[in-house]
């Protein structure tokens, strides 16, 4: 999607903090690629989670000035969201050589932001893969964001090994549903949290038992759990310690700074493990997910799809809390 003139884009703009109507269609300035970077011509996009909490400076406890200072004081200093995409490339740098123009991709730019454009551009040798041609623009835009964040914990921290028991709290949403496949795929038996609506859904992605968070309290359950994923934001040491098996893993995707300060600390004196912070994105766990889906093994779930001209409305539904996996924004042609 271009405009008339080249040299601009048409984008989605934050230029404060606030409700998702601070979210509005701009032309902006189109990217140009350096030697090494790729620009990608965006076919769809997510609204994702931290998509919505910048825009609405929405953080976990204590972490309000921290993020003022990273992303921005009065709004974002990137002022166009969006850490996932797939496309196509439209013009590669002098020294590219593992992409050339025409080639469909999928991209996860990350904390750089900049997805929700007709444009963005990416390095080579960052986050970035071929599409496999089965899947739809809007299956390959959202495998990323979830299934990055769910490897991080799962397979490099918490290193899940085949037999273990695994509790995903949140299991509905774009990380849970991509926390779920994973771990079945590391070997382990997942028991998921969800409302009783999204049962059937986690059941299909690989949960071996599902628990209705409205009508049972996991903390009081007699199984214990060798690793509990809590994605949300639902709860903390002190209320899962209980539940933890010898050697147990907490993985707060969702923490506030006191919680992340006394992670390292919290669990040693019962031989237990809380791992909070920043998830990292590495390149081979794209590379590695995009195989998955490639194989079969692991699939996107769209929530709903929307076009560039409603992305607030996007932004609306990841508000409203009750998305199953991932809002996706459809680009060129909107």
């Amino acid at each position: 999607m271009m405009n008339t003139d080249s040299m601009t884009m048409r984008a989605a703009v934050v230029t404060r903090y606030g409700a998702p109507d601070v979210v509005v269609l701009r032309d902006v300035p189109r990217p140009a690629p350096g030697p090494r970077d790729l620009l990608i011509r965006v076919k769809a996009t997510t609204v994702s989670s931290g998509d919505a909490r910048v825009r609405a400076r929405r953080v976990p406890e204590g972490m309000g000035l921290l993020m003022r200072l990273a992303m921005g004081w009065s709004g974002p200093r990137r002022s166009v969201l969006g850490t996932e995409c797939a496309g196509v490339v439209e013009a590669v740098g002098a020294e590219v050589t593992r992409f050339r123009a025409g080639d469909a991709v999928i991209a996860f730019p990350g904390a750089a932001m900049g997805a929700h454009a007709a444009y963005v551009r990416v390095a080579e040798d960052g986050s970035v893969a071929p599409k496999p041609e089965a899947l739809s623009w809007e299956e390959a835009a959202a495998l990323l964001f979830g299934g990055t964040t769910a490897l991080h914990y799962l397979r490099h921290e918490a290193r899940v090994k085949p037999g273990e028991r695994v509790l995903v709290l949140g299991a509905s949403g774009a990380v849970g549903v991509a926390a779920v496949q994973i771990a079945r795929r590391e070997g382990a038996e997942v028991t998921a949290v969800c409302s009783a609506p999204n049962a059937a859904l986690v059941a299909s992605l690989g949960a071996a038992r599902v628990i209705d968070y409205r009508a049972q309290d996991f903390t009081r359950a007699a199984e214990r759990w060798d690793v509990v994923m809590d994605c949300v934001g639902e709860t903390n040491y002190a209320r899962s310690r209980r539940v933890l098996a010898p050697g147990g893993r907490l993985l707060r995707v969702v923490c506030g700074l006191a919680g992340l300060l006394a992670a390292p600390f919290q669990g040693r004196l019962s031989g237990h493990r809380v791992i909070a912070g920043v998830a990292i994105v590495r390149p081979d766990d794209v590379r590695d997910l995009v195989a998955m889906a490639r194989a079969g093994t692991y699939r996107a779930v769209i929530d709903e799809a929307l076009p560039l001209a409603r992305v607030a409305a996007a932004h609306a539904r990841v508000d409203s809390g009750h998305k199953r996996g991932s809002v996706v924004v459809t680009v060129e042609g909107s």
